[in-house]
């Protein structure tokens, strides 16, 4: 006869009890845990997929980019197909910032005008003189800003505008014929290499619209020293940084930039990139500053280049952290990283504006005509 089971004997059949803590509360499998960090990852993945897709695109072209493109494409679409875009694309509208996720390359600027008319090459080219008792043509009177009618200034950039744009813009409150509109539109690791991670040939389009500015002032250049360029016209490719074909391409850009503000009614002032600590920076830099100049010297009724080489070089000429202010006094004018300003480097930037402003607009007869009423 078969012996009966142990009362006190497991049984095979029996069910486990779920593991519970000391608080009563069922413990899950470590299985468990781990599918759960997987869900969530997919989840956050597909909240954010529009964020990364853009993330892999800005990336310098390579392997790394291909793989990153592949993985956040596809990602990109399926959680546009399941809507899961929509809270993300609401949040950031919320906080004005609609447009961080579109990846947008187009390089929007007027076409370019007529070329002038010349002769052909070997023939003299000959300017008619004035006629016999005739008097010289007059001078183009100035136009005049006074408190009533001001000066509109709107200031931007990359981030080599930020300190001297503040000191440009303090200026401007001082003064009762200058108003700031825009304040200092100043963005970090921007340019006009890189449309793709921010368009500024349409915020520059936009702003002239809506701010109506008188003057612009720019500054671009500290990120363009690179030979990747997006944006570029069908047909069109760039054979290396400070190559023929790539000055002739950031020209275009540069000189569209002018043309765009001249044709809201506005005059630029563009600031030349400085010397830097690194002599190969600074060489690139000059590279760029020169076909900005360049530009800047077929548009001199509407663009006007400041140069900022010079004035922060030091007595050798070559790289200065401290230069002598107005009151003959040692000031620490560049920071630490070598490249940007300190608030007395912007302070000189923004007395360079303020001549150049004072050169081409009347801003103190109102002054004569108040003192005379």
């Amino acid at each position: 006869m078969a012996s009966e089971p142990h009362p006190s004997a497991p049984s095979a059949t029996r069910a486990r009890r779920p593991r519970t803590g000391d608080d009563g509360r069922r413990l899950g499998t470590a299985g468990h845990a781990l599918a759960v960090a997987v869900l969530a990852l997919v989840i956050g993945s597909l909240l954010s997929a529009p964020g990364l897709h853009k993330s892999a695109y800005n990336q310098q072209p390579g392997w790394q980019r291909d793989v990153a493109l592949a993985v956040t494409g596809p990602l990109a679409g399926l959680s546009s197909a399941l809507l899961l875009d929509r809270p993300r694309a609401l949040v950031k509208a919320a906080i004005g910032r609609s447009g961080d996720d579109e990846i947008d390359t187009a390089v929007v600027i007027p076409p370019a005008g007529k070329p002038a008319v010349t002769k052909p090459a070997g023939q003299p080219v000959t300017k008619p003189g004035p006629k016999p008792g005739a008097k010289p043509p007059a001078t183009p009177a100035k136009v005049a800003f006074t408190p009533q009618k001001k000066l509109r200034l709107w200031v931007a950039g990359d981030s080599l505008v930020i300190t001297p744009g503040y000191s440009i813009v303090r200026a401007a409150v001082a003064s009762p014929v200058i108003q700031s509109v825009g304040g200092v539109d100043g963005r970090v690791a921007t340019g006009l290499e890189r449309p793709d991670v921010f368009n500024w040939f349409r915020r520059i389009a936009e702003q002239v619209k809506e701010l109506r500015p008188d003057v612009v002032v720019l500054h671009f250049g500290g990120n363009d020293d690179h030979s990747y360029m997006t944006g570029l016209p069908k047909g069109v490719t760039v054979d290396g940084f400070g190559t023929a074909s790539w000055r002739k391409e950031y020209g275009r850009r540069v000189g569209g930039v002018m043309d765009t503000i001249a044709r809201g009614g506005g005059h630029t002032i563009w600031l030349g990139l400085p010397i830097t600590r690194s002599p190969a920076q600074t060489q690139r830099f000059d590279l760029i500053n020169a076909v900005v100049l360049q530009e800047a010297k077929k548009r001199p009724a509407t663009a006007t280049y400041v140069d900022t080489y010079t004035s922060f070089a030091g007595d050798n000429g070559g790289y200065a952290e401290y230069l002598e202010d107005r009151r003959g006094r040692r000031v620490k004018v560049r920071a630490g990283d070598g490249v940007h300003f300190e608030r007395a480097g912007g302070e000189m930037i923004a007395r360079m504006v303020l001549k150049r402003l004072n050169e081409m607009f009347d801003l103190t007869s109102w002054r004569k005509k108040a003192a005379s009423s």
